[in-house]
């Protein structure tokens, strides 16, 4: 199940708006759906879904990496695979998507289609700092 999530701001309009956590958006991110994050991604979960491709849109296209406390909360809640994705700009947010994100993959873009890197040297880096990965 893919779940595209923005993060929450305070609205003092909407009084009934949360101040924390993430809402899941549809249609691209465009469309808010008034669901919490986390908790869809138990319902989908419950459901029978096999791994949950979570993407931040906040972070999606910036390159300054995941959004990782969104995809721990995420990996937290379930105990199918998270795969992370959104934001990479370095090898280094790759590591840290498995790492501090706890995600069980990871999924980048824009590093390899403006060739800022290449997938083997994204293997080894990974490989490198103790991160299995097929070579």
């Amino acid at each position: 199940v893919a779940i595209d999530a923005k993060r929450r701001v305070r609205d003092a309009k909407r009084k009934a708006c949360p101040a924390a956590g993430w809402e899941v958006f549809t249609h691209g991110g465009r469309k808010p759906t008034g669901i919490d994050a986390v908790e869809w991604a138990r319902k989908m979960e419950a459901y029978g879904a096999g791994e949950i491709l979570l993407t931040s849109m906040d972070q999606d296209g910036t390159l300054n990496g995941y959004d990782l406390e969104l995809t721990a909360a995420v990996a937290d809640a379930v105990s199918i695979p998270v795969i992370a994705s959104g934001g990479v700009g370095t090898l280094e947010h790759l590591y840290d998507g498995f790492v501090k994100g706890k995600a069980d993959a990871v999924l980048a873009a824009s590093i390899f289609h403006y060739r800022t890197y290449t997938i083997p040297q994204a293997k080894t880096y990974l490989r490198e700092r103790g991160i299995p990965v097929r070579m």
